[in-house]
């Protein structure tokens, strides 16, 4: 009893230390995978001989007590924590080692991010900090009214390239459609910049506008400042590329939806 009473004890305190550093690099209990640059501390319950802080070098591989070099670098917190704990088993030195690895400094596992955010960077990928909504924060966000809704993460999964597309206000919809993906170390997120429209001929300000989601065609005339007094809505023609790359001229209804880099012409009255 007093021995479980110690083993709680121990796992409370491990705990609240991590959280005083704010490092505890573990996605859902210790799934961070370590690497050069990392700084770490090794603790082994009632073992305070045993303690080691030190900054992981290039080739992954540390000085550990009774064991003398350990290949750390490519293994996650939890991996490493029962390898250290194997190697004392098997070398005989304890009979039931408890292992801890506290990351207090992150420096080898980071993601780029580039485009349309406020702060584009390189970003570490830390505890509680590894997902895309987490990292685009860092990064201080998509830019409102220039960034697109579509993030694009590229990067390696099991050897093979990696891209997806993730239409990023799903990943808050009440129907949770798009998953909040898990980056891993080299992953690049690309904003690009918003799809855009084009309305001319007989309206107040022709131009560009910036196609926000589901815009009209009555939406996109009143952005444009409504008709001139000779313009008309009648034979109202949209210019659309398909995906082959031909222009089709079209005549939409005003509650038709637009799509990427249509252009709207408002043609004059004739009376």
């Amino acid at each position: 009893m007093t021995r479980l009473r110690d083993v709680l004890k121990w796992l409370m305190a491990t705990m609240l230390m991590a959280l005083s550093l704010g490092a505890w690099a573990a996605e859902e209990g210790g799934a961070y995978v370590l690497g050069a640059g990392d700084q770490i501390r090794v603790t082994v319950y009632q073992n305070p001989d045993l303690l080691v802080e030190t900054r992981i070098p290039e080739g992954g591989v540390i000085s550990f007590p009774l064991l003398g070099s350990v290949q750390i670098g490519g293994l996650t917190v939890a991996e490493a924590e029962t390898k250290i704990a194997a190697g004392l088993k098997d070398g005989n030195f304890l009979k039931k080692p408890q292992v801890a690895i506290l990351v207090i400094a992150v420096k080898a596992n980071q993601v780029s991010v580039l485009g349309q955010v406020n702060r584009p960077g390189r970003y570490p990928l830390e505890a509680g900090n590894s997902r895309l909504s987490e990292v685009l924060a860092l990064a201080g966000g998509i830019m409102p009214g220039v960034g697109s809704d579509i993030v694009v993460v590229s990067g390696v999964r099991n050897g093979d390239p990696f891209r997806m597309e993730i239409d990023f206000p799903k990943v808050f919809a009440s129907q949770g459609t798009e998953e909040d993906m898990q980056l891993q170390n080299g992953d690049t997120i690309w904003v690009d910049r918003a799809p855009q429209i084009y309305v001319y001929g007989e309206v107040q300000r022709p131009g560009a506008q910036v196609l926000v989601r589901d815009t009209t065609v009555l939406q996109a005339l009143a952005t444009a400042g409504g008709l001139t007094l000779r313009g008309t809505e009648r034979g109202i023609k949209v210019h659309r590329r398909d995906a082959s790359g031909q222009v089709k001229i079209i005549e939409p209804g005003m509650n038709d939806k637009l799509q990427p880099a249509d252009i709207i012409y408002i043609k004059e009255s004739l009376f």
